[in-house]
């Protein structure tokens, strides 16, 4: 058997290197290789003014790696220049994962994500815990400022094809499944958490900060 390929108990083969992994798939084209810039430019500029939601992943010092989601009004994601982008901090949980990840490994990646439209924007670099009086009043909403703001060096930006969005008909109601039975994020934290309150106790909670968003 090819050192390249693993056997294991559970699946077929397990791919362990490139050199396999590329045996079996095929090559990307042209564009596909090539339509990654190091810079925010125009077109990425409207894209970001246009979005309301993005992804953030990190590591943390364990290696783990966290994904979490930002969201504001359009536009709330800073383009300060060609080079650096810089996000507010918004109330939350205080769980900081980011934040503490960054402190051990600063590389960071984002997704950007806009309502109704299947591209998304794809971007890399390194990122920062700031503080920063200009930037804190800059992003301020019903007269309250972001405690931190992270702040991205950009090293890679690019435009991601539209077929996960369409695959997942994510925009289309009409394909949206049932939730009527999901559990509740409150049901959620009582089970897991494990705290001795009630459900009702913690969507009380939950209502609260909802009802104070900023």
């Amino acid at each position: 058997m090819s050192p390249e390929i693993e056997m294991s108990p559970r699946f077929d083969e397990v791919i362990t290197t490139r050199e396999r992994l590329r045996e079996i798939s095929n090559p990307p084209s042209f564009r596909a290789s090539n339509k990654v810039i190091d810079h925010i430019d125009e077109i990425c500029r409207q894209f970001i003014a246009a979005c309301p939601f993005v992804v953030v992943a990190s590591r943390g010092a364990d290696g783990r790696i966290d994904v979490s989601p930002k969201g504001d009004p359009a536009g709330f994601v800073a383009v300060l220049d060609d080079k650096t982008l810089a996000i507010p901090d918004r109330a939350g949980n205080n769980r900081l994962d980011t934040f503490e990840n960054l402190l051990a490994h600063p590389e960071i990646g984002l997704i950007f994500m806009i309502p109704g439209h299947s591209d998304t924007l794809r971007i890399s670099g390194i990122g920062k815990i700031v503080r920063d009086c200009a930037l804190q009043t800059r992003f301020a909403v019903n007269g309250k400022s972001p405690n931190l703001i992270l702040v991205i060096e950009v090293a890679e930006v690019f435009l991601h094809c539209p077929k996960c969005v369409l695959r997942s008909r994510l925009w289309n109601s009409q394909h949206w499944p049932d939730r009527s039975t999901l559990p509740s994020l409150a049901l959620a934290i009582v089970t897991h958490a494990k705290s001795g309150e009630t459900e009702a106790d913690v969507q009380a909670v939950i209502d609260h900060g909802i009802a104070n968003l900023y």
